[in-house]
């Protein structure tokens, strides 16, 4: 996992939303065992504690799942999963329509705009 970090919000939280971000993408995938927590703090480079933290979390929350002696997995919760995703997809969308119309941008024009770029993004394959 490429870990980055910005300065203005709890690492943990980043943590959190970086996982989440992986888990419903499919890069982390349902019943997939994650590393230690001890391993994870060293790929990301952060304190252990502050990777236990974000991991019981994730746990309260429902979208990891510990057995005792195995660690860690991602849920198998399929629902809770697609939930995740559209909370996630709602709040991006959310930020962007409030950055749009810092803009001074009208709804229409909002429309007309990520139709423009949709076509963009689908004709350069990206």
């Amino acid at each position: 996992m490429a870990w980055q970090f910005r300065n203005d919000i709890p690492i943990y939280t980043q943590l959190i939303a970086q996982i989440q971000q992986k888990i419903v993408s499919g890069a982390l995938l349902p019943g997939e065992r994650l590393p230690s927590v001890r391993d994870l703090a060293a790929e990301a480079g952060v304190n252990p504690n502050t990777m236990q933290r974000a991991m019981m979390e994730m746990e309260r929350e429902g979208l990891v799942f510990s057995q005792r002696t195995a660690g860690r997995f991602v849920t198998e919760d399929a629902a809770r999963i697609k939930d995740l995703r559209e909370t996630l997809a709602r709040d991006q969308v959310k930020e962007f329509l409030e950055s749009m119309y810092l803009l001074g941008f009208r709804q229409e024009e909002i429309v007309s705009f990520v139709e423009k770029e949709g076509e963009h993004h689908e004709h350069s394959g990206v």
